[in-house]
């Protein structure tokens, strides 16, 4: 039998291309960012730089923040400190264009760290209040009053549109403040910050030096004071230190942000969920213990058939360990709470994870790795409709810099990836569609470094096409 007639050369490098592009597809994974950003080191900003600046007058109030004190937002906790004396706890408000004022009491409390005593740390909830309007309010009542403002959020609802700000470990350098800045200028404004921890930094400071507290809460006040931001505790937040005598875990944190845990049946604060516009959005710590029959495994286990996707359609996550992350920094840090409950958020459709930890960007597909366990060898991830999409984004800015050594290559859960400082927007148009962007410190107020569009996994769980 003759032999038959060998390939034709364009069938060859047809099938050649075949092969690599398959090869391609298996084995390496998105873009790396071909920006690379100009190498410098990052650089706290002065203690008399005018973002930490005092404000003036006896015991004016300083450090104020806010964030939503209740399930629905109907509630708001605002929290201040005052130096001279403790002063009075009073919130007064009013709706705009009315006369009408109303008043809220709160109480203040201290507490010492080491060689340093705080200040007095007020916290105040404003209840009732009317869905999508804007108040008015002032504190430091009796001394030296201060007024900002407020919107409070639209009825809980699933064609609610709304935006969310994105920014994680943040610190206190030049870095963080062009970062604020950036968000703060984005023509695309966010009307509540969900922050995935690590503020202040303080413990990377001789003797976790507290006074780093004070300075940061002056320094994110022009943002904190205006919009609710969302805490998440970070390892920055631990504040453990058996060396000076400081056992007690997360005791500034907890002290002077407060959240609306007890809203959603939580034990500790750390750990909570919230109804925010079509979101439901559920906070994790990933420092607190997380294993089986854990408060926080128990409250977990309870929290996701609460969820009612008919009226949130969208399911965030918000913790401070990434679970996929292609960088050797923290590198599978979060591998155990991956283990624990991953399973559950591909079950319940999460459509997104929130995430810091890693001073970088990335943003992954949509993925899962809940086939494997110890016996069957299954331990790649595999794309996974049901799946969130994970998006590091501990690219603040603090003063420990920029994680740049990624592995190589680039692993196929990973989408998008860049080592640059920056912040994100999550903007949800309605019940099947959320605009996604991420952008760089280095780029114009409106440009998008990444983008996606993504598809709600409960009413449009269709895959997402990419964007290039």
């Amino acid at each position: 039998m003759p032999n038959p007639p060998p390939p034709r050369p364009s069938l060859v490098v047809a099938a050649a291309v075949v092969a690599l592009l398959l090869a391609a597809t298996l084995c390496h994974g998105g873009k790396t960012s071909l920006f690379v950003r100009k190498v410098e080191k990052t650089i706290d900003m002065p203690l008399d730089a005018d973002v930490f600046a005092v404000p003036p007058g006896y015991n004016a109030p300083q450090q104020v923040h806010i964030t939503q004190g209740d399930l629905l937002g109907e509630a708001l906790i605002v929290s201040w400190v005052t130096v001279d004396e403790p002063g009075s706890s009073k919130v007064i408000y009013w709706k705009e264009n009315s006369s009408q004022k109303k008043t809220a009491q709160g109480k203040a409390s201290t507490y010492s760290y080491f060689n340093y005593t705080s200040g007095h740390i007020h916290h105040t909830t404003i209840r009732n209040l009317e869905h999508g309007t804007k108040y008015y309010y002032e504190v430091g009542i009796g001394h030296t009053v201060r007024q900002f403002w407020f919107v409070a959020p639209p009825e809980v609802g699933p064609d609610v549109p709304y935006t969310f700000g994105l920014i994680g470990d943040l610190g206190q350098s030049y870095d963080s403040n062009r970062t604020l800045a950036h968000y703060e200028m984005n023509p695309q404004k966010g009307q509540t910050v969900l922050f995935v921890g690590d503020l202040s930094y303080a413990d990377n400071y001789p003797n976790h030096d507290n006074n780093r507290w004070d300075t940061w809460g002056r320094f994110v006040e022009r943002s904190t004071a205006y919009q609710p931001w969302i805490w998440t505790a970070g390892n920055h937040e631990l504040d453990f230190d058996p060396e000076i005598g400081e056992t007690k875990p997360f005791k500034p944190f907890t002290h002077r942000y407060r959240t609306p845990f007890k809203a959603s049946n939580s034990t500790a604060p750390l750990w909570y969920s919230i109804k925010r516009g079509p979101a439901h959005i559920i906070v994790l710590s990933s420092y607190s213990a997380y294993g089986k029959y854990t408060p926080q495994y128990k409250w977990l286990e309870a929290e996701f058939p609460k969820v009612n996707r008919a009226e949130t359609p969208w399911l965030i996550v918000m913790m401070h360990s990434p679970w996929y992350n292609s960088y050797n920094y923290h590198y599978m840090e979060g591998e155990s709470m991956r283990v624990m409950y991953e399973t559950w958020f591909v079950q319940n459709k999460v459509d997104v994870v929130f995430a810091g930890h890693v001073h970088a960007y990335e943003r992954s597909e949509r993925v899962s790795n809940i086939a494997y366990n110890v016996v069957n060898g299954m331990c790649t991830p595999e794309i996974d409709q049901s799946a969130p999409v994970y998006i590091t984004i501990g690219d603040g800015g603090n003063l420990e810099g920029l994680a740049t050594n990624m592995t190589k290559p680039q692993p196929k859960y990973s989408a998008y990836r860049e080592a640059s400082f920056g912040h994100a927007i999550f903007d949800i148009k309605n019940r099947t569609h959320a605009y996604y962007s991420w952008h760089r410190n280095q780029d114009g107020y409106a440009v998008e470094a990444d983008r996606h569009w993504f598809y709600n996994r409960y009413y449009n769980a269709a895959e997402e096409p990419s964007i290039v």
